[in-house]
């Protein structure tokens, strides 16, 4: 399959050498050196995959971000950006961003995230229509309409992040069943990167945060000592 992505990013060097390294994937690059040029551009174009810097001139990544996001139909993002505080990685997920990658990145990392999201897109499109439209997962006061990406809880819906749905979905598709971070790097994220645990804490801080009565005292979300995690299996069904 050839892909084709768009990379919005002012620093010339690094716009180049992603779309070089992207041409290795079979993924073609246009390049858009503003934030307002990348929006322009992704309005026009056809694209399977965005590549965003955060610090941008004309329009910040964050509003183009915004702005993809409030298109129809799904495009993955990778934000890619020296900022690395957990405010910024926050502010880009929450916008819509899938992924976030900090600068100085190391090729071999971009490229496996990149390839992540592709086969997530990929999965998605092999799934039938017909089961998309009718997947529901109840578990006590929570509903997940898989085909809708949506959550509600006693009837109030719940905004999450792309990658909070995803590793809500995975924990939900397999309750009772314990997964270290390391298993939830390699089967939610499709990569793993010696160090990178935190981000699957703090994915998971955030969306008991946003599901949980009591984030201290989970009912959904559990905490295995010294393993990782696990959806209850306690509320199956009802």
């Amino acid at each position: 399959m050839k892909y084709h992505a768009l990379i919005v990013e002012d620093n010339p060097d690094i716009a180049h050498l992603v779309q070089m390294h992207l041409r290795d994937i079979h993924c073609e690059a246009d390049i858009a050196s503003d934030g307002g040029a990348g929006v322009s551009m992704f309005l026009a174009g056809n694209y399977d995959l965005v590549v965003l810097d955060l610090m941008l001139p004309v329009e910040d990544g964050l509003l183009v971000c915004r702005k993809i996001r409030a298109q129809q139909g799904y495009v993955p993002i990778l934000m890619l950006t020296a900022k690395s505080t957990e405010l910024d990685r926050v502010l880009g997920l929450e916008v819509g961003a899938d992924d976030y990658l900090t600068k100085p990145f190391s090729i071999p990392e971009l490229i496996a995230r990149i390839k992540a999201l592709f086969r997530r897109v990929e999965a998605m499109a092999m799934q039938p229509a017909e089961t998309i439209a009718s997947d529901r997962l109840l578990f006590g006061e929570m509903s997940i309409d898989i085909g809708k990406r949506q959550v509600l809880i006693n009837n109030a819906e719940i905004t999450l992040t792309a990658k909070e749905f995803d590793l809500l979905l995975h924990f939900a598709r397999n309750p009772g069943r314990v997964y270290s971070r390391v298993d939830l790097l390699d089967q939610v994220w499709g990569y793993h990167h010696e160090g990178y645990e935190h981000t699957v804490n703090s994915h998971i801080n955030r969306l008991r945060g946003k599901i949980e009565k009591d984030p201290a005292s989970p009912i959904y979300i559990k905490t295995v000592w010294g393993v990782g995690y696990k959806f209850s299996d306690e509320l199956v069904g009802c």
